[in-house]
């Protein structure tokens, strides 16, 4: 093998490694995000998911069999509150992983299992139009139109992180995510749009002591959500995202990102306090990084609000 082929290989795998962390967080396909939601309502979600896909990597390359599974456990609390007379809501997320991880490159075969805390999120959202904000009492009196709304979500270097390895729970840095969304109800249907960026801070300690810089990540997510009744909704979902093209020690990766997912979430609830959602995604589209199925369930219980 000769030292440039080395060079490529490795460069290859970096790559490989610059694309795991998406697993773990993915590209969120989260309907109603824009819903306008009576204030002070506490929610507690418990959730559980499980991703599994593999890694796109150059054919020509003796890079194959790139896997990665992971196992997700979510705490995560919310609360809807009055921001100058208009809807808001806060939620902080708690993941814990248990990830696994295998490839074959030149003919060997490696393998890696890591448990551990999953980098947690907060987000903020407000919704600056259409959606005022309502007591239980005055919301049973509400009809949605238009809403227009914004979330900012901030994710901190909290996960399991070893600096030495590829395969990580954490990625040892600091993200933001300004979004705007546009929510619009047509009889049982209602229609979500939004568009986003994701901004990230330098990881100054991949595989050691390189430093990995990564460019905006730009996004469009939309929902169809069909209103059954009786608290019972079914939303189809889909997103694009592209950008995040990275750096290792200021040498480009070809990972420019081009990818699109689709999914569902269906909610059902079981009394007036307590409901469950089910929610499936996958890719249909992978230009580069990795492709994967998500599939889990969330158990939510909802407090306060004069219920």
């Amino acid at each position: 093998m000769t030292k440039v082929f080395r060079q490529h290989l490795l460069k290859k795998v970096v790559n490989i490694a610059c694309w795991l962390p998406s697993l773990v967080f993915g590209q969120d396909l989260e309907p109603r995000t824009y819903a306008n939601t009576p204030v002070g309502l506490n929610f507690l979600i418990l959730g559980y998911g499980h991703t599994e896909g593999g890694v796109a990597t150059d054919p020509a390359l003796p890079i194959e069999n790139t896997q990665v599974e992971l196992h997700t456990a979510v705490l995560a609390y919310a609360r809807s509150f009055d921001f100058y007379g208009k809807s808001a809501k806060f939620d902080l997320i708690l993941p814990y992983g248990s990830v696994e991880g295998s490839v074959t490159a030149v003919g060997e075969f490696r393998q890696r299992q890591v448990d551990g805390l999953i980098d947690p999120r907060f987000h903020i959202s407000y919704n600056f139009f259409g959606a005022p904000a309502l007591s239980m009492k005055e919301f049973a009196d509400y009809q949605q139109d238009t809403i227009i709304g914004a979330t900012l979500e901030i994710t901190a270097p909290g996960g399991q992180y070893d600096a030495d390895k590829l395969l990580n729970l954490g990625t040892n840095r600091w993200s933001i995510k300004p979004e705007l969304g546009i929510s619009k109800r047509l009889g049982p249907l209602t229609f979500e749009l939004a568009g986003g960026v994701r901004f990230y801070t330098d990881n100054e300690q991949f595989l050691g002591d390189r430093l990995r810089e990564q460019d905006p990540l730009y996004s469009v997510q939309g929902h169809l959500i069909y209103n059954i009744g009786y608290g019972i909704w079914l939303a189809a979902d889909a997103t694009f995202y592209t950008g995040g093209q990275t750096r290792v020690n200021g040498r480009k990766n070809d990972d420019n990102l081009e990818n699109s997912r689709v999914g569902a979430t269906l909610a059902l609830p079981i009394d007036r306090y307590h409901s469950i959602k089910l929610y499936y995604s996958t890719g249909v589209s992978v230009l580069a990084g990795s492709n994967f199925d998500t599939t889990g369930i969330a158990w939510q219980y909802r407090f306060g609000g004069d219920l």
